[in-house]
């Protein structure tokens, strides 16, 4: 009762709201999953931490003033893609992506209007994608982050920055020496870009903040981030790119998304994840490939595109078990209720 009487507080209610943002990046609508994740941001960078809390509290008040739907605000819906695009926007305008660069009055600006206008387009996406039941997912984040980083080049007072960070494989040495490093840099990075935290370390404090909610969500981004670099080690990819993981982040995200937590674990469904994990660790070299003209970075578009297609498909296939996005709990949960709902057989 105390907890609930704390998320109803405008206060208290408000930051509860912010932090299980946080968490919905990776599909946690937990607060203290949340914390530990703007934890590992801030030991990797202040700059990324503190951007993080201005984009989500920016989002999630719009919504707020908007009167959006109180209880998916209260579950962080509209605040994850407003800390992305706010991070984004720091990380590919600063000389340092691993650190980022304190942002100009102008930059600070230009990230509030970015994290608001996610808001808009998270409701505009639900209100188009409702019929088929499929969530917009961090689409919202993707289309303003490319409109956003599109503009920046034309403006004089926000600096473009050197885009310092390689946005395509063919950007990187073609070395193919891969060491145990590789491995275990890969893996913790590839869960660390997902919040463009170029940090190893801060992306094992992101996997324990996920395992806090959901263990079975865990262990999906570790098995998305690990099959990404196995993939890519097969085909040959550098190695620069794997040990950054670039190739993982998309796949550590549809790994959750698909194995569990839109769609009920069984055999089928581990399968059907599985053929998602390698399908984006192939898609985000394709699509940076073709960026890399344009200088724009992937994103997370690879596992929104993956996901929606695997899910809106979903329906022609007996053999696995859809959870609606306004069903979905944890992995454990959505299990739970369908075994105990399913007569034996």
């Amino acid at each position: 009762m105390l907890l609930t009487d704390l998320r109803d507080h405008p206060v208290f209610g408000f930051a509860d709201g912010c932090l299980r943002g946080i968490g919905q990046v990776v599909f946690q609508n937990n607060a203290l999953t949340g914390a530990i994740i703007l934890a590992a941001l801030f030991v990797n960078s202040p700059i990324y931490g503190t951007i993080a809390i201005f984009g989500v509290v920016v989002s999630t008040a719009t919504a707020l003033f908007l009167q959006a739907d109180k209880g998916l605000v209260r579950d962080g819906l509209f605040g994850f893609n407003g800390a992305l695009v706010a991070l984004a926007l720091i990380a590919f305008t600063s000389e340092d992506f691993h650190y980022g660069a304190v942002p100009s009055v102008y930059l600070v600006v230009y990230i509030a209007f970015a994290a608001a206008m996610t808001t808009i387009v998270f409701s505009s996406l639900a209100a188009l994608l409702g019929p088929v039941k499929v969530a917009p997912l961090t689409m919202p984040f993707v289309l303003v982050g490319w409109l956003f980083l599109f503009a920046v080049l034309k403006f004089h007072n926000i600096d473009a920055g050197p885009l310092a960070k390689p946005v395509s494989p063919s950007q990187y040495d073609p070395d193919f020496h891969y060491s145990l490093s590789t491995w275990y840099r890969g893996i913790g990075n590839a869960i660390g870009q997902i919040f463009f935290q170029d940090n190893w370390i801060s992306g094992y404090l992101i996997l324990f903040g996920i395992a806090v909610n959901s263990r079975i969500s865990a262990l999906m981004a570790l098995v998305g981030a690990n099959v990404a670099a196995l993939v890519a080690v097969i085909y040959g990819a550098p190695e620069g790119a794997i040990s950054d993981g670039l190739f993982g982040y998309n796949a550590a995200l549809t790994a959750i998304a698909l194995g569990g937590f839109f769609l009920v674990i069984t055999l089928p469904a581990a399968l059907y994840t599985l053929f998602g994990i390698v399908v984006s660790t192939w898609l985000w070299a394709s699509v940076a490939i073709f960026l890399e003209p344009i200088g724009m970075p992937v994103l997370t578009s690879t596992f929104v595109i993956v996901t929606w297609l695997m899910l809106i498909g979903v329906g022609g296939f007996k053999a696995l078990v859809p959870v609606p996005p306004d069903k979905a709990v944890t992995a454990e949960v959505n299990r739970r209720r369908y075994l105990e709902t399913t007569p034996e057989s």
